[in-house]
């Protein structure tokens, strides 16, 4: 199956299963324990819970924090904050999927600006997957705010990012970089992988 239609498939089905299991089980969050990522599993890398989600009430208040993602955590319910903690976890277990992508582009001796391009593009694809699991609210605050910075809904294209780093390599490195502040407010943190552990799992 096609990528885009691989998008079209997961925002049909993603927000109805968000929706059924919310009905099944409204005591769980939907997102609890999402699979082990064979590199998580292997070498404490990926995705890695080091704290947990806030049970703070909802904040409506004036954000403190720079990062429009952090302020709209901070005002969902503990609930809506499992859930997201969730989503996150899966859009780090992609990262490493590009990480593998990456050893395996450079065991096959490819160029840093093909291995770049290829990195940025399935970073945009992890995003439009994962923001199918979104409400149509928090994608459209997203949106427009990588349509202000970059003209783009899912973020800066392989040749804004050369254009801003220098080198091919500081573009596959970026796009393989996870917000801290984002990750910090749902207990996460992510580990990269090497290309030893992610080649020979």
């Amino acid at each position: 199956m096609s990528l885009p239609s691989l998008r079209s498939v997961a925002r049909r089905i993603v927000p109805a299963v968000l929706a059924a299991q919310a009905l099944l089980v409204p005591a769980q969050p939907v997102f609890a324990a999402p699979p082990a990522h064979v590199c998580r599993a292997a070498a404490d890398c990926g995705p890695v819970v080091v704290g947990p989600v806030s049970q703070a009430p909802p904040d409506h208040g004036p954000c403190t924090s720079p990062e429009p993602v952090v302020c709209q955590i901070r005002r969902e319910t503990p609930q809506e904050r499992e859930v997201a903690r969730g989503q996150r976890m899966r859009y780090h277990d992609l990262l490493a999927d590009m990480e593998r992508t990456a050893c395996d582009m450079r065991a096959e001796g490819r160029s840093e600006e093909d291995i770049a391009r290829t990195l940025v593009q399935m970073r945009n694809d992890a995003k439009d997957i994962v923001r199918a699991g979104m409400t149509p609210e928090q994608v459209a605050e997203l949106e427009a705010r990588n349509i202000k910075k970059y003209g783009n809904p899912l973020g800066p294209t392989a040749d804004q990012l050369y254009l801003k780093y220098g080198s091919w390599e500081k573009v596959s490195a970026a796009a393989t970089r996870s917000n801290e502040a984002v990750d910090h407010e749902l207990g996460l943190e992510f580990h990269h992988c090497s290309c030893e552990i992610l080649l020979s799992a």
